[in-house]
């Protein structure tokens, strides 16, 4: 199969044989593969490694539609297969392409488990989105519209402040940020997680795609990753 990897001197595409999986992995067809700012950097203890994190999919042995949010201490899926954890997989939403359904997974878990996991966010109560048009925040925004949620504007008092965008200060009971450690925040950092995933699936979210390259034209996408003025996530369309 075919697979982007990163070694000390760069990427490369590379034939390698199809991964087997083992307890509790299944192997994944991907059809498309969502890259991260900076993750790159992420992998550099354990080259070559392959890069992206979110994939959207059909499971080989039994034909399902799925995505995920893949582990970060284990090779990615910028390939033809994948193997992954079955406790990652959630199904993809049916109105969502796969290019769309891998745009979805940690951005959405992140928003998911700032506001909900972390954050406690409750129908009816008042919540401030920081960065609301960025890559987790307008999926945080869609979330909290679904779950009953009163989206007010920055600096208003609310009761949860979800902070993507490095401005973890306001007048709100309850504060979490993605961004960086802050006094009287809570920090995390998203974690794969399948049944929240399905969670996130189900309320109907559009996650934003700025572009979509080839396996092939690696150096292209990761460029636009890095660019500016993206708005929404660069995606490998590997299987058509």
């Amino acid at each position: 199969m075919h697979t982007v990897r990163l070694h000390e001197d760069g990427l490369k595409l590379e034939e390698i044989p199809r991964p087997a999986p083992a307890d509790g992995e299944v192997l994944v067809r991907v059809h498309a593969a969502a890259i991260t700012r900076d993750e790159l950097s992420w992998p550099t203890d354990r080259l070559p490694a392959t890069p992206s994190y979110e994939l959207s999919g059909v499971v080989e042995a039994t034909g399902a539609e799925v995505m995920a949010l893949t582990p970060f201490d284990r090779d990615g899926v910028a390939a033809e297969y994948a193997v992954v954890p079955e406790s990652v997989l959630a199904p993809k939403p049916a109105a969502l392409s796969h290019i769309e359904a891998a745009a979805l997974p940690m951005g959405g878990l992140s928003a998911w488990q700032g506001l909900v996991v972390h954050g406690g966010l409750k129908a009816g109560e008042r919540v401030c989105v920081t960065g609301a048009a960025g890559g987790v925040g307008h999926l945080a925004v869609q979330i909290a519209r679904a779950l009953g949620a009163i989206l007010v504007a920055e600096g208003e008092p609310c009761d949860l402040l979800f902070d993507t965008a490095g401005r973890a200060a306001g007048d709100a009971k309850r504060i979490v940020t993605i961004a960086h450690e802050a006094p009287n925040a809570t920090f995390f950092i998203v974690e794969p997680d399948g049944e929240q995933l399905a969670q996130v699936g189900a309320l109907g979210l559009r996650p934003e795609v700025d572009a979509t390259f080839p396996l092939d034209e690696f150096g292209a996408a990761f460029a636009r990753s890095e660019g500016r003025g993206k708005r929404g996530k660069v995606v490998f369309l590997v299987q058509k």
